[in-house]
C-alpha cells in the first residue's frame, strides 16, 4: 500500500479521536477511539435520542430513520423534538411509523444504488400522499449523519466531528455512483474530510483487533475465508485469501459480490405480505401507506421469533386512519414457526452448489426498490464462488490453476469452497440462521468451514471502521487488496488479429490497484479541445479474470456493469486544443478517480467527475461508414456559408441525396452517424432561415439525428446547445409544415431536456390543448398553422413536468375525447402522460395510481374495438410495474385485461397489463411515436 504521508502525518497530529460511523440501511452506529490511547480502546458512542414522548436515553444504535409528521401533529407540549426540517429522527420515529400511514422514510441507503430514480430528488416517503413533504435519500443519509455530529458535538465541544478522522462505511458491492453519493451526504453533514471503507473488511478489521495476538492460532489451517454480511438492504460478500508466513497471516481482498439488494427488508417483505392476507382475507392489497405501517411491525415480529428463547408467536396490528384509528384497527399473528421457515427455507435453504439464482422477476420485487429476482441468498453465494473460482484456487493451492489439493475437499463441482466463515449483520443475530450459513458450507465441502466468531453483529462494522482508521495512522494496514474492480473505457478498436469487437474497452485500471497508485493509459491519447465538453463511458467488472492496464476486451453486460458517465469540459480558448492522456487512481478515499493529463505537460491536470444520474441506454457499436466525408460536404453544401449560392433544388432533395451517398435509408442510419451529422447541422444552425425549405429541412433532420435526446456520449451538451436557439423561434411563421417539423423537433429530442425546459415548452403549449382558452379566437386562429396534433403529441413526451401539470394535462385530453372530433392521437398522448413506465423519466415521476385509476374507469366505458388506440392507451395506464405506489389494484387490472382480450387487441397490449415485462422493438416505438436509432437500446430500470 502507497500512503500520502503528509496528509496521514497532518491528521495524526490535528485529530483528537479516530471515529467509524457505520452508516446502515437500518441502524447507524458510530464507534470512536483517542488518538493518543496507548491501548487503542474502541468504544461504542452512545447516541441520545428520543425513545418516547418526553423520554431521552442514549444508545448504541440510531435507527435510520426519519417520521414526516403532519401539520399541527406535534405540537411543543407532544414530548417530540424535531430536526430543523420538522422530522423526527431516531427510535421516536420508529415508534411513530408504526402506527402512522406513509410517513416514515426507511432504506436511504438502498436508494442512493437505485438507478430507476434521482437520488437528488425529493421522493421519500415513497408512496406517500402530496401532504406529507418528502426529501432525498442524500438528504436523508445527510441528516442521519447531522444527527450523529450534532450528539458528538454537544459530547465533545472540544474536538468537534468536522476535524476529526472520520471513516464511513459502504457495502462492498456499492458502485462509484452509490460512493459518491454517500460522500455527497457527508460533505452535506459538514463532515468534508472522510474515508470510505468497504463493510466486509470492517467487519474483518474488528476480528481482527478482537484477536490481537492470537490471529495465527485462531487461523490456522484456514487459506480462504468468506465474509457474509446481511444487512437491511444488501447482501455483501467478500472473499479474503489468507498466506501464512512467519508471525501473523496475511490477509488480502480478492473479489466482492456485484451489488446485490437483498437483506433483511425483503423478510419483513414476505412476512408482511403473508400478514397482508390474513388482514384482507387475500381478495385485495393494501395501500402503500399502510403497507409501510406493516413493514414495520413485521420487522419487530421478525427479530422476536427469529430470537433465543422466542414466544409461539406475535402480533401484528394495522391501525385505522383519522377518526378510526382505533376502531379500524385489524390484528393478525404471526408464529415464529413460520417467520422461521420463510427466513431459513425460502432466504437461506440448503441448495445445491450447483444452483444458480433465478434471474427472472419474482413477487419479491416491489415497493418501490429493485430487490434481487432470486430470494435464497444460499445460491447468490455459490454464483459469487463460481466468479471467483480462479483466484480461489490460487488462496488454496498457492499456485494457480490446475494444481493438486493436498487439503481436504475444497472442491465441488469445479468450485471452490471457502474453509473459514465470518457473518456479520443484524440477520445473523439469530442462531437459526448462523446454524443454517455453517450447515451450507459443510453441505457444500462435507465438513463445517471454520466459525471465526463475531458476538457483535450489528456493532462489529463500527468497530472495525475505526480500527481500519488506527491501522492507517499506523502505517500498518492489515488486509490488502486494493481496487475491488477492474475498470474499462469503452472505445472504438480492433483486436490483435484484426477483428471488430461488437462492444470493445481497454482495461484503464486492473482489479487489486494498489491505493495511491497512479495508471497512466498510454496507449490511448485524445486531442481535445478546449471549453468544449468531452464525455467517457465505464464498466466494472469485479470477477477475477486477470485483466492488465491497456488489454482490449469485448465489454458483455452479464460480466460487465455500467457506470454512470464521466464528463470533462476545459477552460479556456475554444481555439485550443490539448493532447491528453487518461490516468485512473484508486484514491484514498476509497473511490475511482479519472484525470486528463496534458501530454506535454504532466501537471497541467483535469478531473473527470462522475455524473450522477440514472444509467444511460446501451449503444451497439458500428464504426462510421467510408461515406461520411461525402455526406458532411453534402449538408456544408446546404448549411453552410456558400450555401447562398446553392441550387434550391439541393434543398429540397438533401434528404434523399444523403441516402443515396450513405447507401441506406434514414431509418437503418446508426446512432455514431447520427451524431456526426447532427454536428455537421449544428455548425451550419444559423444558416437555416435563407428560405422556409431550409428552416423546415433544418428541423426535421436535426431531430432526427439527435432523438431521443440521450443516450450517446455528449448527448446533453448537443441538446443545450439546440435548446440555445428555443427562444429564436420560427422566421417563417405562416407556414404549417415548419410548425409541424418545431415540434417534432422538440418531442424527438424531449427526454434530454431538463426540467425547466420542458416546463418553458408546456407553457407555451397549454393555452392550445387547454379547453377552456383554445376556444378563444385569436388562439383558434393561430391553429389553423400551429399544428394542435402536433403540440399534443410534444406535451405528452414531457415526461419531466412536475406532477400537477401532468395530471391537468392528461384532465385536458379527457375532456376534449368526450367529444366527436378529437384526433386519434390524444388517446395516444393519454397513455403517456398517465403511463406506469415512463419512457426517460424517473420512476417519482409518475401520476399516482389513484388519480389513474380514476381515468381508466372513463377509459373502460369507450368501445375498443372501435377505437383501438382508447385500449392502448388503458394498456400503458394499467401496466404491471409491481410496484405498489405505481400499480393499479388487481381488480381494476383485471378489468382492463378483459376488455382488451374481448376487444382482441394485441397479444403484446395484453402481457404487459398482466404481468411485467420490458417493451419490445415495436412498442418502444410505439410509444416514442417513431424508431429510435438502431443500435440504441433502451434499459428499463425497476
Amino acid at each position: 500500500m502507497q500512503f500520502n504521508r503528509v496528509r496521514d502525518s497532518a491528521l495524526k497530529n490535528n485529530t483528537q479521536y479516530s471515529v467509524g460511523i457505520d452508516l446502515g440501511t437500518t441502524h447507524t452506529v458510530v464507534a470512536y477511539a483517542e488518538a493518543e490511547d496507548p491501548h487503542k480502546t474502541i468504544r461504542l458512542f452512545e447516541i441520545p435520542q428520543l425513545i418516547a414522548p418526553g423520554e431521552v436515553d442514549s444508545r448504541p444504535l440510531l435507527p435510520s430513520v426519519r417520521y414526516h409528521p403532519a401539520f399541527g401533529e406535534l405540537n411543543a407540549d407532544s414530548g417530540f423534538l424535531t430536526a430543523p426540517d420538522g422530522a423526527v429522527l431516531g427510535e421516536a420515529a420508529r415508534l411513530l411509523g408504526a402506527k402512522s400511514h406513509g410517513r416514515l422514510v426507511t432504506s436511504a441507503k438502498s436508494w442512493l444504488s437505485h438507478n430507476a430514480v434521482d437520488p437528488a430528488a425529493a421522493i421519500l416517503p415513497w408512496g406517500s400522499d402530496e401532504s406529507v413533504f418528502k426529501v432525498s435519500p442524500v438528504a436523508a443519509s445527510a441528516s442521519y449523519l447531522q444527527y450523529v455530529r450534532s450528539a458528538w458535538d454537544q459530547h465533545f465541544p472540544q474536538a468537534p466531528l468536522s476535524r476529526q478522522n472520520v471513516v464511513i462505511t459502504v457495502p462492498a458491492s456499492f458502485d462509484e455512483s452509490a460512493r459518491a453519493l454517500t460522500l455527497e451526504a457527508a460533505k452535506s453533514a459538514g463532515l468534508v474530510d472522510v474515508r470510505l471503507l468497504e463493510e466486509p473488511q470492517a467487519v474483518c478489521y474488528d476480528w481482527l483487533r478482537r484477536h490481537d495476538g492470537k490471529v495465527a492460532a485462531s487461523l490456522a489451517g484456514c487459506r480462504l475465508l468468506l465474509v457474509c454480511d446481511v444487512g437491511g438492504g444488501t447482501t455483501d460478500l467478500t472473499l479474503i485469501r489468507i498466506d501464512h508466513g512467519d508471525g501473523d497471516p496475511k490477509l488480502t481482498r480478492i473479489g466482492v459480490g456485484d451489488h446485490l439488494m437483498l437483506g433483511g427488508d425483503n423478510i419483513d417483505l414476505a412476512l408482511a405480505r403473508l400478514a397482508e392476507t390474513r388482514l384482507t382475507g387475500g381478495d385485495k392489497k393494501l395501500s402503500a401507506g399502510d403497507l409501510s405501517q406493516l413493514l414495520e411491525q413485521c420487522r419487530v415480529a421478525k427479530e422476536r421469533l427469529l430470537a433465543d428463547a422466542a414466544p409461539e408467536q406475535f402480533a401484528v396490528t394495522l391501525l385505522g386512519g383519522g377518526s378510526k384509528l382505533i376502531g379500524g384497527a385489524r390484528s393478525s399473528f404471526l408464529t415464529r414457526d413460520e417467520v422461521r421457515r420463510i427466513a431459513l427455507d425460502g432466504f437461506f435453504p440448503l441448495s445445491g452448489i450447483e444452483e444458480r439464482p433465478d434471474k427472472k422477476r419474482s413477487g419479491m420485487v416491489e415497493f418501490g426498490l429493485p430487490y434481487a429476482p432470486e430470494p435464497a441468498i444460499s445460491k447468490h453465494i455459490a454464483a459469487f464462488l463460481k466468479a471467483h473460482a480462479r483466484s480461489s484456487r490460487a488462496a488454496l493451492t498457492g499456485t494457480g490453476e490446475g494444481a493438486e489439493f493436498a487439503g481436504p475437499s475444497e472442491v465441488v463441482d469445479g468450485l471452490i469452497v471457502p474453509d473459514a466463515l465470518l457473518l456479520n449483520g443484524g440477520l445473523f443475530r439469530s442462531p437459526a440462521l448462523v446454524t443454517r450459513a455453517l450447515e451450507l458450507l459443510g453441505h457444500w465441502r462435507g465438513e463445517p468451514p471454520v466459525q471465526l466468531e463475531n458476538l457483535d453483529p450489528e456493532l462489529a462494522v463500527a468497530y472495525g471502521a475505526v480500527a481500519y482508521a488506527i491501522a492507517r495512522r499506523e502505517q500498518k494496514l492489515k488486509i490488502g487488496g486494493g481496487a475491488a474492480r477492474a475498470y474499462f473505457l469503452l472505445v472504438d478498436t480492433v483486436n490483435d488479429a484484426g477483428a471488430r469487437f461488437t462492444k470493445p474497452g481497454i482495461c484503464i485500471l486492473p482489479k487489486g490497484s494498489e491505493e495511491g497508485r497512479e495508471v497512466t493509459l498510454t496507449a490511448r491519447q485524445f486531442a481535445l479541445r478546449i471549453g468544449q465538453p468531452v464525455r467517457f463511458h465505464l464498466m466494472s467488472n469485479s470477477t477475477d479474470a486477470d485483466y492488465r492496464p491497456g488489454d482490449v476486451v469485448e465489454l458483455d453486460d452479464d460480466r460487465f456493469h455500467g457506470l454512470p458517465p464521466l464528463a470533462v469540459a476545459f477552460a479556456g480558448d475554444q481555439r485550443v486544443e490539448v493532447v491528453v492522456q487518461l490516468v485512473a487512481t484508486y484514491t484514498e478515499v476509497g473511490t475511482l478517480r479519472l484525470q486528463c493529463v496534458a501530454k506535454a505537460d504532466l501537471n497541467q491536470r483535469w478531473d473527470v467527475e462522475f455524473q450522477i444520474r440514472k444509467t444511460a441506454p446501451t449503444i451497439g457499436g458500428g464504426e462510421l461508414p467510408n461515406q461520411l466525408p461525402q455526406a458532411l460536404e453534402k449538408i456544408q453544401a446546404v448549411f453552410g456559408a456558400k450555401s447562398r449560392d446553392v441550387d434550391p433544388q439541393a434543398v429540397k432533395t438533401l434528404r434523399a441525396d444523403l441516402e443515396k451517398i450513405l447507401g441506406a435509408p434514414r431509418a437503418d442510419w446508426r446512432t455514431p452517424l447520427l451524431r456526426e451529422l447532427f454536428n455537421a447541422l449544428l455548425e451550419g444552425g444559423k444558416y437555416r432561415r435563407r428560405s422556409e425549405q431550409h428552416e423546415r429541412l433544418w428541423f426535421s433532420l436535426v431531430g432526427f439525428c439527435l432523438r431521443p435526446g440521450f443516450g450517446y456520449p455528449l448527448d446533453d451538451w448537443r441538446v443545450e446547445q439546440i435548446w440555445k436557439w428555443y427562444c429564436d423561434g420560427l422566421q417563417f411563421v405562416n407556414e404549417k409544415q415548419n410548425w409541424t417539423e418545431w415540434w417534432t423537433l422538440w418531442r424527438r429530442v424531449a427526454g434530454g431536456l431538463q426540467v425547466e425546459a420542458q416546463q418553458r415548452l408546456f407553457g407555451d403549449v397549454a393555452k392550445f390543448i387547454n379547453p377552456a382558452t383554445a376556444r378563444q379566437a385569436g388562439l383558434a386562429k393561430q391553429l389553423m398553422t400551429r399544428g394542435y396534433e402536433d403540440m399534443v403529441r410534444l406535451a405528452a413526451g414531457l415526461e419531466r413536468l412536475p406532477v400537477a401539470d401532468k395530471t391537468q394535462l392528461g384532465e385536458w385530453l379527457l375532456k376534449r375525447l368526450e367529444k366527436a372530433g378529437e384526433p386519434e392521437q390524444s388517446w395516444w398522448a393519454l397513455g403517456r402522460v398517465g403511463a406506469r413506465v415512463l419512457f426517460h423519466g424517473s420512476n417519482h415521476e409518475v401520476i399516482p395510481s389513484d388519480t389513474v385509476s380514476k381515468w381508466l374507469h372513463r377509459l373502460l366505458a369507450v368501445d375498443w374495438k372501435k377505437q383501438s388506440q382508447a385500449g392502448f392507451a388503458a394498456a400503458l395506464l394499467a401496466r404491471r410495474c409491481d410496484d405498489r405506489v405505481r400499480d393499479i389494484d388487481d381488480h381494476l387490472r383485471a378489468l382492463v385485461q378483459d376488455k382488451l382480450k374481448q376487444a382482441k387487441a394485441p397479444v403484446s397490449w395484453q402481457q404487459i397489463v398482466s404481468d411485467y415485462i420490458p417493451l419490445d422493438e415495436q412498442q418502444e416505438r410505439q410509444i416514442f411515436g417513431e424508431a429510435l436509432p438502431p443500435g440504441l437500446k433502451l434499459l428499463e430500470e425497476h
